[in-house]
């Protein structure tokens, strides 16, 4: 397997994992504010972005994600990594604390602590934005014109403070979703029951959800804290599902923060 990556600074590791539809790209307006005494690396999860996607026979699951990143890791020399991530990327984040790999997990919104109806309306939305981007001619996407269709089509991917996400930002946003080849079979994985259980012991954890997430509502942050009760909950006032969008700079702090000080 092959993975496309971004590695910016020196440091203590820091690996940043994304969310169904997008890319490493998510993390543009944050990576760079977070390079100061880290080696930040994000990644295109396999079948986003420009990363290949599974052999059809390997299983889409949370644990295919960790023994690959795990491989990664050792491949690329990282000792037990600092590891974010976002919806999807925050679940995966969680299971690779779960198996001892990093040294500390900070996740936004993680998937998998739906109700049965939270995951089909969550569903629903992804999908319907995904036809509906795909429906949409290339020049409505860029431009002034397209800001009304732009609007409708973020519903897929709500967020807080969309008037403050960049023309580029939106339109790289929707491309990645109508392009994922590995979108469908990851929704059709997130079905299994039981995506994350028990504790993680051990293991600083910090989940963060924007205060105006619609796609996971942030009261499913308490589920989280029930089942892993160490983990410190942190609010994102007036973000949506993808706060790195919504205020960069309010979320590379709270992952300063949640890294710990920088060791020298």
């Amino acid at each position: 397997m092959t993975v496309a990556y971004e590695r910016q600074g020196v440091g203590e590791p820091l690996v940043l994992l994304h969310g169904l539809g997008h890319t490493r790209q998510a993390w543009h307006s944050v990576l760079p504010l977070l390079v100061d005494g880290r080696d930040a690396i994000a990644l295109d999860l396999p079948g986003f972005g420009l990363s290949p996607d599974l052999d059809p026979a390997i299983p889409r699951e949370p644990g295919t994600a960790v023994s690959f990143l795990g491989a990664f890791f050792r491949e690329w020399g990282l000792d037990r990594p600092h590891v974010v991530g976002h919806s999807l990327g925050g679940l995966i984040a969680l299971r690779l604390g779960q198996a001892g790999l990093v040294r500390s997990v900070t996740t936004l919104a993680p998937a998998g602590f739906w109700t049965g109806a939270e995951r089909r309306y969550a569903y629903a939305v992804l999908t319907a934005a995904r036809h509906g981007v795909r429906l949409l001619p290339e020049v409505t996407l860029a431009g002034p014109a397209g800001s009304t269709a732009r609007r409708a089509a973020s519903s897929g991917t709500p967020s807080g403070r969309s008037d403050d996400c960049s023309e580029d930002t939106a339109v790289a946003a929707f491309r990645t979703m109508a392009d994922s080849t590995a979108f469908t079979a990851t929704l059709r994985a997130g079905r299994e029951r039981g995506l994350f259980t028990g504790d993680i012991p051990g293991v600083p954890v910090t989940v963060a959800w924007g205060t105006h997430d619609c796609l996971l509502p942030p009261w499913q942050a308490a589920r989280v804290k029930a089942m892993i009760p160490g983990a410190r909950i942190v609010p994102l006032p007036g973000c949506g599902h993808v706060p790195m969008d919504d205020d960069p700079v309010l979320v590379a702090e709270m992952i300063r923060e949640a890294t710990g000080p920088v060791r020298v």
